[in-house]
């Protein structure tokens, strides 16, 4: 017999939500613009390589 508890934060959820997001977001771009837009993103990270 199961017990099921109640999930507060659904990640696979929440990693589709994103997915389908950044997917419309780069449809409307062209491939400069999207490089340019990883380019920004990777910048403005607060995870940064250990180097």
């Amino acid at each position: 017999m199961e017990t099921k508890t109640e999930k507060k934060f659904d990640a696979v959820r929440f990693a589709r939500e994103q997915k389908d997001k950044l997917s419309a977001e780069l449809a409307k771009m062209t491939k400069e613009e999207i490089v340019a837009y990883f380019n920004k993103v990777r910048s403005e990270s607060r995870i940064k390589p250990n180097t």
